[in-house]
């Protein structure tokens, strides 16, 4: 056979060897069964600006966040120190390699590695061995599988999600987090050469625990990355002494109820884009803290913000700290308590819409009895005939129940659910208490309610998903009534040291000093404060005046720096003083009473107008005509005699000097005469 069809048969069995031998190879990597790429990441909290609010370790304990944006500063450091053929590569390098092998059979040793990324990946989702043979070759043909079937940036994203980076953090956005307390997407060359080296041994190099392995890492990548050119001489001086982190940052747990509960509402979702304002829920969460050790042992509390205008909650603080000894973990946001007075508001309100009274309507607040039901004012004192705006100002209990037993519990309740919240009543029906805190309301159910108010009786209903499609309240007081509120409550009081103006607020304390309350609104905000015991047990001269509003306009100031300005009245708002008002809306009398004559009324038969009496001390006889029973009798604003069913009964002697004695009977009609004791 000639020597040149020798050749074309050599040249022909290697052409078809070369084949047979890729084909193999092809179907050898086609076989290859991969593992997961699909790996769980954590669930992640962010605010309305994007900012992570809390992120969830996956099941084994470890942080793995998706890569998220990432400086491409950082990914061209990576890739020419790792892995500088990257993009041109199938998965395995042979000059990589052939360099690594020259290299450890010269120096006796391994200086270098000839893993690509795609290799690393390999070794990272199967969680294998890098020094055996055997480990050495499943990576490759991994890699090479991987290469067939995802592209380069999918196998980059791989890398930047599982590479380790100390303790248990994976993946570039955990290691930047925790190391630095940011996000990937802008690094400085020392921090991104930092992370660069970290993975080839992220034990050993852990800053925090061998901060000079770490710097020297760190200072070989710059140093690397200058000689090509990367940095320039100024830039990597620089970057050698800028300093090593000395510690892990802990990840942001911001709003842990909440985020919790919006876990919970959608198990599967990855991200939740929630309505909170993370700058300012890290603001309130050490304040309202500081609030509640300063209020005593075991007290707690919780502070929620919300645009009534939108319905967005701003911040939810459920405690004064998730996991400390005063049972942080309750969410106290949500749980139901007595609200005190805070309901009150709420009441004039509705008696303003049904034409029983007008903000500068006189009202009787003496002693009265509703069936077995005798309402006490709680400082104990009766102050007689005050206008309605005062009444609700210094939240006499006494007005309020007149008003809430001509409304009816009834329409007290269905105005509590008409404005979105949900009360609860510990059995049977609605009773004249309710008006005074008898009744279960949480604290958002209160700021559901005082946003209604605020957007002039109707308004959103409050939500804390972004994508949330918030819904309206039903109407619960005309426009005209709300606004008389918001101007009755922005007349109150403020603490000491806060703002004089601007702020429509009502503070309120429940039975047995258990719950102190302050919810107050601008013309964009509302803000409800909650201070108290979890576990329910009273505190001790706790009032929701000097423990929670000036948490709650510490809470504004740090909000914004001045309140917007309260709506302007509504064109038919009456805005008279007492005389002027029409005869029925001069002074509060039960619809019934307005139809009865004024015979029927108590009368003061003895002792008579201005008469002088000697009595040496003992009792006073005091004669009545008309009336209903049971009558009630102050002296000097002090009740002496109560539950009175007789027309002829004595008082204990109120002593020397003049004396006003006033009778009060069940209808809250009265008469008044003062007399002079010897």
């Amino acid at each position: 056979m000639p020597r040149s069809s020798r050749l074309l048969l050599a040249l022909a069995g290697a052409l078809y060897l070369s084949a047979f031998a890729r084909d193999r190879v092809e179907s050898w990597i086609d076989a290859t069964v991969l593992p997961p790429v699909l790996a769980e990441t954590s669930v992640e909290m962010r605010d309305r600006n994007g900012s992570l609010l809390r992120s969830f370790p996956v099941e084994d304990g470890i942080w793995r966040m998706r890569p998220g944006p990432v400086d491409p500063a950082f990914a061209a450091m990576l890739i020419r120190y790792e892995d500088k053929r990257f993009w041109s590569h199938a998965g395995v390098d042979p000059l990589a390699m052939v360099r690594a092998a020259t290299q450890t059979l010269w120096n006796g040793r391994a200086v270098s590695g000839g893993s690509t990324l795609t290799m690393q990946v390999a070794r990272l989702i199967e969680d294998g061995s890098t020094g055996r043979w055997s480990g050495k070759i499943r990576q490759m043909r991994v890699a090479l599988a991987l290469e067939q079937r995802l592209n380069k940036q999918q196998i980059l994203n791989l890398y930047l999600t599982h590479t380790p980076y100390g303790g248990n953090l994976e993946g570039i956005r955990a290691g930047a987090r925790a190391w630095f307390g940011k996000d990937p997407n802008r690094l400085t060359p020392a921090q991104a050469a930092l992370l660069v080296a970290l993975p080839q041994s992220p034990e050993a190099r852990r800053p925090d625990r061998n901060r000079e392995a770490a710097r020297n890492a760190r200072d070989r990548v710059l140093r690397r990355m200058h000689r090509y050119g990367a940095l320039s001489d100024p830039e990597l001086r620089s970057a050698l002494t800028e300093a090593v982190p000395l510690e892990m940052r802990p990840f942001p747990r911001l709003a842990p109820h909440l985020t919790e509960r919006a876990r919970r509402q959608s198990p599967g979702a990855e991200t939740h884009d929630l309505t909170l304002d993370a700058q300012l829920q890290a603001q309130l969460e050490p304040l309202v803290a500081q609030a509640a050790a300063r209020a005593g042992s075991s007290v707690s509390g919780a502070l929620v913000v919300a645009d009534h205008r939108s319905g967005e909650v701003l911040a939810s603080v459920g405690s004064s700290g998730y996991q400390d000894a005063r049972q942080g973990f309750v969410d106290m946001t949500r749980a139901l308590r007595s609200p005190g007075s805070t309901l009150k508001p709420l009441v004039y309100g509705l008696a303003f819409d049904q034409g029983l009274a007008h903000p500068e309507t006189l009202i009787n607040d003496s002693p009265v009895m509703f069936g077995r039901y005798a309402p006490r004012n709680f400082d104990g004192v009766f102050r007689g005939d005050v206008r309605v705006r005062d009444a609700l100002q210094m939240s006499l209990n006494i007005p309020v129940v007149r008003l809430t037993h001509e409304l009816g519990p009834a329409r007290l309740m269905a105005a509590l659910r008409k404005a979105g919240t949900s009360p609860e009543l510990t059995g049977g029906r609605p009773g004249l208490a309710i008006s005074l805190g008898g009744v279960g309301l949480s604290l958002i159910d209160l700021v559901q309610l005082y946003a209604a108010l605020a957007a002039g009786g109707q308004g959103s209903v409050l939500h804390h998903g972004v994508l949330s499609q918030p819904g309206q309240t039903e109407r619960i007081l005309s426009d005209t009534s709300a606004w008389q509120i918001g101007d009755i409550l922005a007349g109150l009081t403020p603490p000491q040291g806060a703002p004089s103006k601007g702020l429509a607020y009502k503070t309120g304390t429940s039975y047995g000093h258990r719950d102190a309350w302050a919810i107050g609104f601008d013309g964009q905000h509302v803000i409800g404060v909650w201070l108290g015991r979890a576990d329910g047990t009273p505190v001790p001269g706790a009032f929701g005046g000097d423990l929670a509003a000036p948490l709650l306009f510490e809470a504004f100031g740090h909000l914004k720096p001045e309140f917007t300005p309260l709506r302007p009245p509504p064109p038919a708002t009456l805005m008279v003083g007492a005389a002027q008002l029409p005869p029925p809306l001069q002074r509060f009398r039960p619809r019934a009473a307005v139809f009865q004559d004024d015979v029927s009324a108590p009368r003061l038969l003895f002792p008579p107008e201005n008469a002088v009496l000697e009595t040496d001390g003992t009792a006073l006889t005091i004669k009545l005509r008309g009336g209903v029973g049971p009558f009630s009798v102050l002296a000097n604003g002090t009740p002496v005699a109560t539950g009175q069913y007789h027309h002829e009964f004595d008082i204990p002697n109120p002593g020397p000097g003049h004396a006003a004695l006033v009778v009060v009977d069940a209808e809250g009609q009265s008469d008044r005469v003062t007399v002079r004791i010897d």
